[in-house]
């Protein structure tokens, strides 16, 4: 028998974060506990607006699981039972914490893959002015990799700042669905003279057609537009890459089977996530191995991170340890 505890949880934010939808200053989090045999196994979720989830609503889709549960549902059930979105998330992820730590193994080892390395991750810069994104890009100048929240018009200015004050880092640009076609057809050619190496999703998910005629001067990578395998067959020719998130397929398990698919059908792959603590970073550390473009900075967008957090130097983001997950 499996007992459930679901908590939700307000994580501070360093600063005011903002996209081209809005801004935050807390990542509301749902957290999972999955109680049997004596061990525990843990999972968490951030609820998105974007994909008509509340931190409610998530909860109440998993109090919903909770005789499922208690009568044995395990985690391949979990899938059938569950739709993909936040609240599958934390519970799949809390059966991978719960199977690893009752068999004495690893979430890696359960699924068949070696042990996770160290990886090199993007450091996100909040959407501001070109002076205020300047100022930011001067202040991480260090990191390898920059991920640029933009949005529209000025966008030119605010990568050129970036560019200038940060000139060797790495460039990618994400507009969560803030361009026209017009603008990415005029944005893209300048964003590729300026060293930027991959936009992620520049149109919103329901215009994303206009992609297939339009000329790719840079990769184009799919965020809105991808959340589970059902996803793929409408993503060529219209992108070059897809953006796996646990929140968005509803777990690890269709992760790891997700960025197969992708990679089998050529598809490049960049593994993101919500702004979270490092609980959901973990599990998504194994689908990230050997992705093209790694964007796991939650943590270091918080004020404060849970206790056996992951460790981050610089922007090289270590394993979990089992103390955390999996």
């Amino acid at each position: 028998m499996t007992s459930l505890a679901v908590a939700r949880e307000s994580w501070k934010l360093r600063a005011a974060f903002a996209i081209s939808r809005g801004s935050r200053t807390t990542a509301e989090v749902v957290t999972v506990e999955l109680r049997a045999g004596g061990q525990t196994g843990r999972g968490e979720c951030l609820p998105y607006a974007r994909y008509g989830e509340s931190v409610e609503s998530v909860i109440g889709e998993i109090e919903a699981m909770r005789s499922a549960l208690t009568g044995g549902l395990d985690r391949a059930g979990l899938q059938r039972a569950m739709k993909p979105g936040a609240a599958r998330n934390a519970l799949d992820c809390a059966f991978w914490d719960l199977e690893a730590k009752r068999a004495c193994s690893s979430a890696a080892a359960l699924a068949g893959l070696p042990p996770p390395g160290p990886l090199v991750t993007c450091y996100t810069l909040s959407l501001g002015t070109a002076e205020e994104m300047g100022r930011a890009a001067a202040e991480n100048a260090h990191r390898p990799v920059l991920k640029l929240k933009v949005t529209g018009e000025g966008d030119l200015e605010r990568v050129a700042a970036v560019h200038q004050n940060a000139p060797r880092a790495r460039l990618v640009v994400d507009a969560n669905e803030g361009w026209t076609a017009a603008q990415y057809v005029r944005f893209a050619p300048e964003l590729a003279r300026l060293g930027v190496e991959m936009i992620e999703q520049p149109l919103p998910a329901k215009d994303d057609l206009a992609l297939a005629g339009i000329a790719h001067p840079i990769p184009v990578c799919a965020d809105e537009s991808c959340h589970g395998l059902d996803s793929l067959a409408h993503l060529a020719g219209r992108y070059e890459m897809i953006n796996i998130k646990l929140d968005k397929t509803g777990g690890l398990t269709e992760a790891l089977a997700l960025k197969r698919a992708a990679e089998a059908m050529g598809f490049g792959v960049m593994v993101g996530c919500m702004i979270a603590t490092s609980l959901s970073m973990a599990p998504a550390m194994l689908v990230a191995q050997g992705a093209r473009v790694v964007d796991l900075d939650g943590p270091l967008l918080l004020a404060s991170d849970r206790a056996d957090g992951l460790r981050y130097d610089g922007s090289t983001v270590y394993p979990p340890t089992p103390a955390l997950w999996g």
